[in-house]
């Protein structure tokens, strides 16, 4: 098992370089002694003298530490390399947070669209409701995010993606396709069993908006479940076990084809906003800006 470091290397490479234990501790930031500990340590190790003592000449290195040095200096050099090339790679990443609407149905084509410009970038991305991703831009864990709702304008950017129409879904039965041919509205519907998101969801947030401004409370829902995901949601709805307040863009394949019903709430439709979203108290990479922009010119092209 080898007992060498590279902060002993580092130390050796170093004293040899500046030919002075002194203006190499200076350049390394650390103590006159602990760069002698790492060069003792690496000359046990390898049983031999690299660097010749004086008190009154300068360092020089043993002929077996001029050997040395050039494999030292070698793996060093190699080692500075890849730490450029993980600052490189750092330098192109994404690191992304997109609550479930936006991460499903927005975010493939963004991405797709931004990656064929940017083939050197890369992106990861965490999902969870928009409360998460405000959580994990607090914490540092994701840089940019996609959201529902705007939850703390004080201390980050917010910028408009998207509207986003609330619809109410049913599933697709001669009694539900009677009342849509006469013209019923979702409002109308909010007495049926009801499937709602989370409360941490900006569709339920949005939701909830809506029922206040028209004098509704939640509380008065024929609640028969709570379900986090989409696609669960959809599911149930389609199976009869009740309808639901959902974000059209989650449900424009299903309405196609049959599947489910969609109902608007009111007569003039009920909005909300799809927010990119980052911290005021950072500064964007260049990639990260670039991704931004690119965000926001296909938000105007809509």
């Amino acid at each position: 098992m080898l007992e060498i470091n590279l902060k002993q290397l580092e130390a050796f490479v170093t004293t040899a370089e500046y030919a002075s234990f002194t203006k190499a501790a200076e350049a390394l930031y650390l103590t006159q002694s602990t760069v002698s500990a790492h060069i003792n340590a690496l000359e046990e190790i390898l049983q031999m003298r690299l660097i010749q003592r004086g008190a009154r000449r300068r360092v020089q290195l043993t002929p077996e530490g001029k050997q040395a040095y050039d494999m030292a200096k070698e793996i060093i050099n190699r080692c500075r390399a890849m730490e450029s090339l993980s600052s490189a790679i750092e330098k192109c990443q994404l690191t992304v947070g997109a609550s479930s609407v936006p991460a499903q149905y927005l975010l493939p084509e963004l991405m797709s669209g931004f990656l064929e410009k940017n083939p050197e970038s890369r992106y990861m991305l965490q999902k969870g409701d928009s409360d998460r991703i405000h959580q994990l831009l607090k914490m540092g864990e994701v840089r940019i995010g996609f959201v529902g709702a705007a939850l703390d304008r004080e201390k980050h950017h917010y910028h408009v993606v998207t509207g986003d129409r609330l619809v109410l879904i049913t599933a697709n039965t001669e009694a539900y396709r009677k009342l849509k041919r006469s013209g019923v509205t979702g409002r109308q519907l909010l007495t049926e069993p009801m499937i709602l998101r989370e409360e941490s969801s900006g569709t339920r947030r949005a939701m909830e908006s809506y029922l206040s401004r028209c004098g509704i409370s939640s509380r008065s829902l024929n609640l028969v479940a709570q379900i986090d995901n989409t696609e669960a949601i959809k599911s149930s709805v389609s199976h009869g076990i009740g309808v639901s307040v959902v974000s059209e863009l989650t449900v424009r394949e299903e309405v196609e084809s049959g599947k489910l019903l969609s109902f608007d709430l009111d007569s003039g439709g009920v909005f909300r906003n799809i927010y990119l979203v980052w911290r005021k108290d950072i500064t964007l990479s260049s990639v990260e800006k670039k991704f931004v922009e690119y965000v926001l010119s296909k938000s105007e092209e809509k």
